[in-house]
């Protein structure tokens, strides 16, 4: 399985997981700040009660490893980038609407929005990111990656892996329990929150 892993992605699976840890904490770290920033208040973001935005894990090094055969077309991996990111972020307002009855982000207030689901802004930030993936990011979290040793590498991934799944699991649990208690008491405004107001990010 290490041997089939490492073939396809050119990276050993500890070295993956600790790479997308990494990532999903700068992203947690870009969240808080802009949304702190926007809301003028310290806003603690992400689905988990942990400092992980796991989106930003899978979406970057998703991003790394598709577009890694075009690295050297900077133009097409923007286009493309803006493009698949936004087709995620319908499938994941869908899935998220379906599970929780509301996903957690509104660009009702951006120009060109479609239902605040995606809008243009959202899809160039996307496809700026893309690109800075290869230029800034990858070359960034490999650096902090390469300084651990391989062995503590290997425990820093495992329970990295252990703690995300715990409190996955937990929060995932919460949101559904919410969403069913608040359906049975037929909530009127139900549908007007936010899926930060069903799940407790550790602000209250």
């Amino acid at each position: 399985m290490a041997v089939f892993f490492y073939n396809i992605t050119g990276m050993d699976i500890y070295y993956f997981l600790n790479c997308f840890f990494v990532y999903s904490f700068l992203g947690w770290i870009f969240e808080c700040v802009v949304m702190s920033i926007t809301e003028k208040k310290p806003v603690n973001r992400g689905f988990i009660k942990g400092p992980l935005c796991t989106i930003y894990g899978f979406g970057a090094l998703s991003v790394y490893f598709i577009f890694k055969p075009i690295a050297e077309n900077k133009l097409l991996i923007f286009l493309t980038g803006a493009v698949t990111a936004t087709m995620f972020e319908i499938f994941v307002a869908l899935l998220m609407t379906k599970l929780f009855g509301y996903f957690w982000w509104n660009y009702n207030n951006k120009k060109f929005n479609y239902k605040g689901v995606i809008c243009l802004e959202s899809s160039l930030c996307w496809g700026l990111m893309s690109m800075l993936t290869f230029i800034v990011f990858q070359p960034l979290v490999q650096s902090v990656v390469n300084t651990y040793y391989y062995r503590y590498g290997k425990i820093s991934a495992v329970a990295m892996l252990a703690y995300y799944c715990l409190d996955f699991s937990t929060s995932f649990y919460k949101a559904y329990e919410e969403k069913e208690n608040r359906l049975e008491n037929n909530s009127a405004d139900y549908a007007q929150l936010t899926l930060k107001d069903i799940v407790h990010n550790g602000n209250d």
